[in-house]
């Protein structure tokens, strides 16, 4: 049987609570102490967040670093949107294997996607490189511009991009081993009626979003430095236009452009294909609205056609406010549409609803123990709010905008209160947290 320590063993009901002394710093001998559980908290939580990152391309080393580090930091405090963000990208390199598929005599794998999608491709330009989005390769595929035949001059070889990958076997085998060592010691604990301390619940909140989102990133490649620099293919000048309208983004160009260089980059996502073909379609309609009022057929008092040369078209992207519009979050459509949307919003509150955990462990005061509560019903219904929205955009659209944009404010606040908590109650924590149990129990059977 299972050992206890000299501590007496509770099963933290808020009834017992009051009766029992709350205990500072333990230390480790003999037993868990608060040492070993911050150390083994922080150690889970780091594999669960800087190793499951798979940044974009920079050829800038302190971007590249300082793009991994904000990344690193929305891991630790929204750790739902970067599996959600996975989910996306892998939805987004799913439909460019499909669509290249027929071109390619079924060789253009998923690492190949995540290989463009992260901006790696780049073809050069006078004044530098540009990005080539998947849906311009694609493009130049179906248009047989280039053909497959020729991608390993294009830094497609697949050794070529295991070579340049940082990524190995072994860190996703010393990630899953800790995630499930971590795992069954809470599972055993709780079988045994020990608390699980604060910092315990919060860590075990990391892990269902790290197996999703290492689901989603497993085949793509990680820490690429050097991107792939080609020369496009010969194009007439209406193909050449045509594929430079295609671009997603002109941000992540290296021109010498002053928003090309600008620090802030490092903090957005990469965009994705669908925000561009939401934002054609806004041009389109908004082209579809001239100007001006069209004059008048004398016989039918039906508008008369109007031709909108390129010059309008500029005019009127100037002049309609989607423009200017700061973009929150945006959703991928065909996910936001489909079936597994709910389960997505599941994933997406399982970080908040595992901080339930210790809903009846011991807190100093009683003030904290509802600021805990409290905090992880906000971050549930706010993030459930906030996944509602397809597209939250910072502008006021009626009386629904208070929600999507509140929500996120309301989330940051509860994560906050959380984390800041989780170190706050060690000062006088349930003395349950640091009972112990015989693990020989468990693995003598198998011996």
């Amino acid at each position: 049987m299972a050992s206890m320590s000299n501590q007496t063993c509770s099963n933290c009901s808020l009834n017992s609570s009051n009766k029992k002394e709350l205990v500072g710093w333990v230390w480790d001998n003999p037993g868990r102490g608060t040492i070993s559980l911050i150390t083994t908290c922080l150690a889970t939580i780091f594999l669960c967040t800087w190793v499951v990152i798979h940044p974009r391309v920079y050829k800038r080393e302190s971007s590249a670093n300082l793009h991994k580090i904000a990344l690193f930091l929305k891991t630790i405090f929204a750790p739902e949107f970067i599996a959600v963000e996975g989910l996306q990208e892998w939805a987004q390199c799913r439909r460019m294997q499909k669509e290249c598929a027929d071109f390619t005599a079924g060789q253009f794998k998923l690492v190949h996607a995540f290989y463009i999608s992260m901006l790696a491709l780049r073809y050069q330009t006078p004044n530098g490189d540009r990005v080539i989005w998947p849906n311009q390769y694609t493009w130049l595929l179906q248009e047989d511009l280039i053909r497959w035949e020729t991608h390993p001059n294009w830094g497609l070889s697949l050794d070529d991009i295991y070579d340049k990958s940082k990524s190995d076997n072994a860190t996703k085998l010393l990630a899953m081993m800790q995630v499930i060592w971590f795992s069954a010691q809470c599972i055993l604990r709780i079988s045994y009626h020990l608390p699980l301390s604060q910092l315990e619940s919060m860590t075990l909140g990391y892990i269902p979003l790290f197996i999703v989102t290492y689901f989603f990133w497993w085949s793509k490649p990680k820490d690429i430095r050097s991107p792939s620099l080609v020369v496009l293919p010969e194009m007439s000048l209406e193909q050449f236009r045509f594929f430079e309208s295609m671009a997603v983004s002109n941000k992540f160009d290296n021109e010498g452009m002053k928003e090309q260089t600008s620090y802030w980059n490092i903090w957005y996502l990469t965009p994705r294909v669908f925000e561009k073909v939401e934002e054609d379609r806004l041009v389109q309609e908004a082209c579809m609205k001239p100007l001006k009022s069209p004059n008048q057929d004398p016989i039918t008092q039906q508008p008369c056609e109007t031709t909108i040369n390129e010059s309008e078209i500029r005019d009127i992207e100037d002049q309609h406010e989607f423009r200017k519009d700061i973009v929150v979050a945006h959703w991928d459509p065909d996910l936001y549409r489909s079936k597994i949307w709910p389960l997505t919003c599941l994933f997406g509150i399982s970080f908040g609803a595992l901080h339930l955990v210790c809903w009846n462990t011991m807190f100093p005061s009683v003030v904290e123990l509802w600021l805990w509560r409290v905090s992880a019903f906000v971050s549930i219904v706010s993030m459930l709010i906030f996944m509602h929205f397809e597209k939250v955009v910072l502008r006021w659209d009626g009386i629904l905008t208070l929600f999507s944009l509140s929500s996120p404010v309301f989330y940051l606040l509860s994560r906050i209160i959380m984390m800041g908590e989780v170190f706050a109650v060690l000062r006088g924590a349930d003395p349950g947290v640091y009972d112990t149990y015989e693990y020989s129990v468990y693995w003598l059977p198998f011996l």
